[in-house]
């Protein structure tokens, strides 16, 4: 039996507890500011090579410098006696021949340090700020290795950035894909609340949170990972906000809300009346995926999506992100008349189409435009306008007074649910959204509501002030 390895004594918080008893294949730990993550991270891969004598461990940050900084220096304190570290390879070597591992994924050309190689047990720190297919990457590298070694990996995580979508579906959602087993995963929320070491520590810490923007505080204080800091579309609601509907002294639950088309944006599919018009809104990809929405508008101008077509990649019955099927025109057109014939909300109804200006493009012979015209699908050209684009998306998502927006999609329409969310704004353009996302969605709906522009909801001045209140009468005037 191993001799057990002498690390320094530590206390460790109810929630870092559960985090180092867990056994599940995959285990998210955080949520929040301030829950102690990267500690208890090096403590429970220090328990595993303690406990496993040979175990292969690998950490990984976003990058060099992160790893470094955030666990290479304080193991190198830690494991004084316990461990050699070897500077070349960024690694540990324990006595019992267990190794804790280091590597970092900052770009495409980073999934290198990753391929060939098997680990035991990943830990992946900071896992929101990987884009969802690095995560896949690193995480099919947790495999063989020696009989009887755990299979793990272990995420810590907040609320925004490029990974947001994947970690709140498997973690916050439990929404799982056919080839995955609620089983295998297990989430620990840990807020700065549950840190009573660093609250007495550093008792302003609290008051800090408490004091930043919105949108920071509820990621960063309270967990909420409906919101975060850098989201673009922030008002988009794939759940009820019933914190804005008791705000508006609303009492409903979310499904009642739900039904009533009030503080969501996601409803069930109804089928549109006939006499309100179909679109359709076109965004071509070959590598990457291509998008076509169907939208409706009823007799008070809300825009409904009521059915998509998206050209991505799927394996095991889960979207690729951004990966295209790479379909030449011809095939992707006469996908999309097939479509348009079969589905019972656009079969034998007239329907305008609006896209990308870019697919008229003939320099290289046959336009996808015309080749589109072949098979019975028309467009116009869109109004290609980033940001009156955006600005247009953001008018229609507005809540009025009484939780209703001008903008709703049909829980049907999956792929639109995903990918809306996890836009985040460009860092060199602060008022575009970044287009190193998945944006063609975005972009199809933005020539959509370009192309039937509104003005936003402005609020509405049910009683005028009191005789001598105005006292340039500003209001006689505007009467």
């Amino acid at each position: 039996m191993a001799e057990p390895l002498k690390i320094v004594q530590f206390v460790a918080t109810k929630k870092q507890m559960q985090f180092l008893q867990s056994e599940a294949t995959y285990t998210g730990y955080g949520g929040a500011r301030g829950g102690g993550k990267s500690w208890v991270l090096r403590l429970k891969a220090c328990q595993l090579c303690n406990q496993y004598p040979g175990i292969r461990v690998l950490i990984v940050r976003r990058t060099l410098e992160d790893v470094r900084k955030n666990h290479i220096i304080p193991l190198r304190e830690m494991l004084q006696g316990i461990a050699v570290f070897k500077q070349a390879d960024r690694t540990f070597y324990f006595k019992n021949g267990s190794v804790i591992e280091f590597q970092y994924y900052d770009s495409e050309r980073d999934s290198t340090h990753f391929q060939g190689n098997e680990w035991d047990v990943i830990f992946i720190d900071e896992a929101t700020q990987f884009e969802e297919l690095w995560l896949k990457k690193i995480a099919a590298s947790c495999r063989g290795g020696k009989p009887g070694m755990p299979k793990r990996i272990y995420y810590t995580c907040n609320p925004g950035g490029p990974g947001h979508g994947y970690i709140k579906r498997v973690f916050i959602d439990r929404a799982y894909k056919d080839d995955e087993r609620a089983e295998d995963y297990t989430f620990i929320q840990a807020k700065v609340t549950d840190n009573k070491f660093l609250m007495r520590s550093q008792p302003g810490y609290v008051a800090f949170l408490k004091g930043l923007p919105p949108k920071l505080r509820a990621a960063w204080l309270d967990g909420e990972w409906n919101i975060y800091e850098g989201q673009f579309f922030e008002l988009f609601r794939v759940e009820p906000d019933l914190r804005a509907a008791s705000e508006a002294g609303c009492t409903e639950e979310a499904e009642e809300l739900r039904k009533q088309h009030r503080w969501t944006h996601v409803i069930a599919p109804f089928k549109p009346k006939q006499h309100w018009p179909i679109y359709r809104s076109f965004d071509w990809g070959y590598h990457r995926p291509f998008s076509m929405g169907y939208y409706t508008i009823d007799d008070d101008g809300v825009m409904y999506r009521i059915a998509e077509y998206y050209g991505v990649q799927h394996a095991n019955g889960e979207a690729m992100p951004d990966e295209g099927l790479k379909w030449p025109p011809e095939k992707v057109f006469a996908e999309m008349q097939r479509f348009e014939r079969e589905h019972p909300y656009l079969a034998n109804r007239e329907i305008t189409g609006v896209a990308d200006p870019a697919i008229w493009d003939a320099q290289y012979g046959t336009s996808i435009a015309e080749t589109a015209m072949k098979y019975g699908i028309f467009f116009n050209k869109g109004d290609h306008a980033r940001l009156n684009g955006w600005m247009q998306c953001q008018y229609r998502l507005m809540f009025d007074e009484n939780g209703y927006a001008n903008f709703y999609v049909f829980d049907t329409c999956r792929e639109f649910i995903r990918v809306i969310p996890q836009m985040q704004y460009d860092e060199n353009k602060t008022e575009d959204l970044n287009t190193k996302l998945e944006d063609h969605i975005p972009d199809e709906w933005r020539y959509m509501c370009m192309s039937r522009p509104m003005t936003p909801k402005e609020p509405v001045l049910e009683t005028w002030p009191a005789f001598g209140a105005d006292p340039l009468d500003q209001y006689s005037m505007a009467r």
